[in-house]
Parts: C-alpha cells; sequence; structure tokens
C-alpha cells in the first residue's frame, strides 16, 4: 500500500506539470506572487483493526500556486498519534494493553497540489468553491515505540517493551480539499488526508511496517496579494489598446485641449487595468498626467465623469462592484494628486460590464473619464 501510494504521488506531480504545460500562456509577474500561508485543526485516527482513538491534529502550510491549475506546498503537522488501550492484536504488553498507547509526534508533508475546477475547464480563479487533490511524499519524527523483548508471559503472548529512541519514518499521503473562497485572499478550507507509513507504534502495532493514517482538518488559507494570474496578452494590454484603437482616437486621447468652448475638452480617455487589479500601470500613470494636464486647460465649467468597470466575465458581481469602485477612486485620486479640482470630478463605478472596447473582456478592466 505504501508503493501504491508514493506511485500515486509521483503520478499526481506529473499530470500538475502535464497541466502547467497546456497553460504556458499563463503567468506571475513576480516570483511573491501567489505565495499563500495557512493552518488547520481537526482530528487523526491511525488505522489499525479499524479506526483508533482520534486525537487533536493541528497544521501549518506554506506553498505557491503555480498555474491556476497546479501548485505547491510544505505542510507540519502534529501533535499525537493513539493506540487504542485494549486492541485485538495479541502483540500486547503483559498487563493485557499497550503500556503506552499515546506517543507525540511530528510530521511534514510535501503536496502537489491540483485544482479539479481548473483541470476541467473552468480558469476563474476568482471562483466561490475550489474542488482540489492532492498527493506527496511525508516525513514524521516521533520515538521508536516498542519492540520485543523475546518473552512471553504466561497466557503465552509475546512481552513488548518501550523504547524512546528517535526515529524517522518515511511514507506518502494523499487527499481531497474544498475551498471556500470568503475573498481574493482568504479561504476556508475543509480537508481530508490518507497517509501510510511505518507505524509510530513499533512492535506494538500489527501493522508496524505499514501503518494507515486518516485525518480531517478545517482551516484557513492567506494569500498574500490575492490570486494573481496573468495571461501573457495582459503583460502588453496597453500595446495592445494602442495597436487596436484608431489613430484618430489615440490623438484625441493624448492631444491638448482646445479650449473654446466646454465641448472641445477631452471628449473620452481610458485607463485600463489587470485582472483582479486596482493598481496603476506605470503606462496607466503617464496616461493620467496627460489627461490631468489636459483637464487642468479645459474651461472652469467643464465636467468629467470618472467610471470604473470590470469585466463581467470574471469574478462574482460583488467582486466586480468592489473593483470597479476601487478603480474608479485610483483614478480620481490620481487626477487630484496631478493638480485637478475635485469640483470638475464625479466618480461612478459600473460594476461588472459587457465588453466596451473590440468585444475583448479584457478591455473592459478600465476606468473611463469621459466630458459630461
Amino acid at each position: 500500500m505504501n508503493m501504491k501510494l508514493m506511485t500515486l504521488s509521483v503520478l499526481m506531480a506529473g499530470a500538475s506539470l502535464s497541466a502547467n504545460a497546456q497553460e504556458v500562456n499563463t503567468y506571475t509577474e513576480k516570483w511573491t506572487d501567489n505565495i499563500f500561508l495557512g493552518f488547520g485543526v481537526g482530528g487523526m485516527s491511525v488505522i489499525n483493526d479499524g479506526f483508533n482513538e482520534p486525537t487533536l491534529n493541528l497544521n501549518v502550510q506554506l506553498g505557491k500556486y503555480i498555474t491556476p491549475t497546479w501548485g505547491v506546498r510544505a505542510e507540519v503537522s502534529g501533535l499525537w498519534q493513539s493506540l487504542c488501550s485494549t486492541p485485538k492484536s495479541s502483540l500486547v504488553g503483559s498487563d493485557g494493553k499497550y503500556s503506552k498507547h499515546c506517543k507525540t509526534f511530528v510530521e511534514t508533508n510535501f503536496d502537489a497540489i491540483l485544482n479539479l475546477n481548473s483541470l476541467f475547464g473552468n480558469k476563474n480563479v476568482l471562483r466561490a468553491v475550489d474542488v482540489y487533490a492532492f498527493a506527496g511524499p511525508t516525513v514524521n519524527f516521533g520515538s521508536k515505540g516498542t519492540v520485543f523483548t523475546g518473552e512471553s508471559d504466561a497466557a503465552n503472548q509475546l512481552i513488548v517493551k518501550e523504547n524512546d529512541d528517535f526515529k524517522v519514518r518515511v511514507g506518502a499521503t494523499a487527499g481531497l480539499g474544498l475551498g471556500f473562497n470568503v475573498n481574493e485572499k482568504w479561504a476556508i478550507n475543509v480537508e481530508g488526508r490518507f497517509g501510510v507509513t511505518p507505524s509510530l507504534f513499533g512492535d506494538a502495532s500489527a501493522c508496524r511496517k505499514a501503518e494507515s493514517t486518516a485525518r480531517l482538518t478545517v482551516g484557513a488559507t492567506y494569500t498574500f496579494g490575492g490570486k494573481n494570474f496573468k495571461k501573457v496578452a495582459d503583460r502588453v494590454i496597453e500595446k495592445e489598446v494602442i495597436r487596436e484603437v484608431p489613430k484618430e482616437v489615440i490623438k484625441e486621447v493624448v492631444k491638448e485641449v482646445k479650449v473654446e468652448a466646454p465641448s472641445k475638452a477631452v471628449a473620452a480617455a481610458a485607463v485600463f487595468f489587470k485582472i483582479g487589479k486596482t493598481d496603476l500601470s506605470d503606462e496607466g500613470k503617464v496616461n493620467i498626467k496627460l489627461i490631468a494636464d489636459a483637464i487642468k486647460k479645459s474651461p472652469a465649467g467643464a465636467k468629467y465623469q470618472v467610471a470604473g468597470s470590470a469585466d463581467k466575465a470574471t469574478g462574482s458581481a460583488a467582486l466586480n462592484q468592489k473593483l470597479s469602485e476601487q478603480r474608479a477612486k485610483v483614478v480620481y485620486d490620481a487626477l487630484i494628486a496631478e493638480g485637478v479640482s475635485p469640483s470638475q470630478l464625479e466618480i461612478v463605478s459600473k460594476g461588472g460590464v459587457d465588453p466596451l472596447f473590440f468585444g475583448k473582456d479584457k478591455l473592459s478592466r478600465v476606468t473611463v473619464i469621459e466630458c459630461k
């Protein structure tokens, strides 16, 4: 069973690499993107002649989402394992019970994580629920447990004694999890994990060479900065916009404003954002400076609407509304910082919208500054 589970771990890692190969159009801007920290609490039981008395299990995780489909993590967990004090096995002490049935241990798991939603086509990283599988090698640390003394008691049962020498055990684990995404950074997780390693209880265990364990935990994960995946096309979104927008429209966006009348002020200008983001790119900052200079040269009576939007194709309605509000506020604040009078500006948030330009969803991740 140990070899089968280890083989499953290797196959799952291979599937993860295959999924990654199919997502060559996805990238992260920085190596620090999509790093997460998690913790969990639950119960653990040794499977030896059935499920044994469960014990408390705590874990802490550190990992990284490599693509929307797969990731990796390391997990440290413990604190005890327990065998029932009245086992069915004859491998017991002279008192008819395990002389020490609860042992402290620490376990380290190295998991490949496979997001099943993404694997089967749902690439929306802001979905409400994630279903994922994980598997990998495990190493645990604890005492040696018990050893045979070579003697038998009056009932002709083999006598074992405690041996608390430090020992390292290697095996494999696999499991399934549900992630309930509270927002772009926080998720609540429920996980079940099954593992096989040599027994922590040594010769007193009937399955001393390959003892199974099962655990169920509930916890939370925090993704630093939120899940942040980009398509290669998004890397050059501003360049694409310039290539696709007719030259006469570009000139209208960046030209200086004629001051004959309010109707001759800036007709419309756009500041684009990356998926799930509200911060300004360097190109966006340059565009805002040009827009601000044009607005300041327009007649005092000219009014402008600063309308934030998100693309309807990704994210929930609530998240898109929040993104549109934040994008409008970011552009508004940047224009004020460039010297534009607040009395000339009005903030509007449109939430998730259908494609605004050229039928492309990505061009709806935008704040439009428009003369009213």
